[in-house]
């Protein structure tokens, strides 16, 4: 049997860099879903100009704010991510069905990658998972 390996401690430049980076995403996304819970014109324009009925904004909003939580939860943080990636895979999906430009189609992407790449700064483990063995 091999001997686990383990995973060096995590740099403070590293973690707040790490923090900073999952934070601003996860601001927006949080704003994103306290506007699907009030459903103001442009939300709802939006929405409807993607193909989804008015209905279903408030729930893509419960989604949406459970997943962040989740997300920014140290404890349940790869969960969350896990979880917002589907979401935004999903958001994805419609700009395209929508034949959106590229800037609605990246800008979920771009939000997926940063999620990751805070939490891969804050957590040894996930990037002991995710280095490169030879």
């Amino acid at each position: 049997m091999q001997a686990e390996e383990k995973t060096a401690p995590v740099s403070k430049g590293m973690l707040w860099t790490g923090y900073i980076i999952s934070f601003l995403p996860a601001l927006f996304l949080l704003m994103d879903g306290v506007m699907k819970l009030v459903k103001p014109d442009p939300v709802v324009e939006a929405t409807v100009k993607l193909g989804y009925p008015e209905s279903v904004i408030l729930g893509l909003g419960i989604v949406l704010l459970s997943c962040t939580i989740l997300y920014l939860i140290p404890r349940t943080s790869v969960l969350g991510a896990i979880l917002l990636t589907g979401y935004l895979g999903g958001a994805v999906a419609s700009h395209l069905r929508a034949e959106d430009g590229p800037f609605p189609l990246f800008f979920p992407v771009i939000f997926g990658a940063l999620l990751w790449g805070g939490l891969v700064l804050r957590d040894a483990r996930l990037r002991g998972l995710l280095t490169l063995r030879s």
